[in-house]
């Protein structure tokens, strides 16, 4: 009998899970966001899917290669611990629309979230989509999952459309991980 899809969570990267430096290329500049192994192994440890979904223009801008994406996300692994938790999949955008023209993969385009979900078995429409951005959570209202912004960071414009959209807030990734995990769905 084939497993039930399963919840996930789709999270952004930078700004979210890491310090925003901008264009987050070299793996010695990266610095977890205070709460995020705890919260990141409590929703692995609720059977959850943690899917990394990011946006990484510094690559169409020729900032850094796509090599240095995955040497930070390698990192950001370490830095979870060898038994810590693990990410079911990474995907990521890495064009701009001033460098090489529109696509359907930026966020929030919904391309590399349906990608996710075939490949790894997802249920979307019980899934969350968090952020610090309005582009990393409006895919939800989309698939018909659950946004929730994470206000720590969030510019005033983000803030403004989470509260037009009625999305979840949470002031930092501790906050968000507790409020997935009352989820019953």
């Amino acid at each position: 009998m084939a497993e039930p899809p399963r919840r996930a969570v789709f999270l952004d990267r930078d700004g979210t899970l890491v310090e925003d430096p901008g264009y987050l290329h070299d793996p010695a500049a990266v610095r977890l966001l205070p709460g995020v192994a705890r919260g990141l192994a409590d929703l692995d440890a609720a059977g959850l899917a943690l899917v990394l979904v990011s946006n990484q223009s510094g690559i169409a801008r020729g900032l850094f290669p796509a090599e240095a994406f995955a040497a930070v996300n390698r990192r950001l692994e370490e830095l979870l611990g060898a038994g810590g938790p693990r990410f079911a999949g990474i995907f990521h955008c890495p064009h701009h629309p001033d460098f090489g023209g529109p696509c359907d993969c930026r966020k929030p385009a919904v391309r590399l979230f349906r990608q996710a979900t075939a490949d790894l078995g997802l249920d979307v429409a019980r899934s969350w989509f968090v952020g610090d951005r309005a582009s990393d959570v409006e895919p939800a209202a989309v698939l018909g999952g659950r946004g929730l912004l994470i206000t720590g960071s969030a510019r005033a414009t983000d803030l403004e459309a989470a509260r037009k959209a009625r999305t979840h807030t949470a002031p930092d990734f501790s906050a968000a991980a507790a409020l997935i995990l009352r989820d019953p769905a």
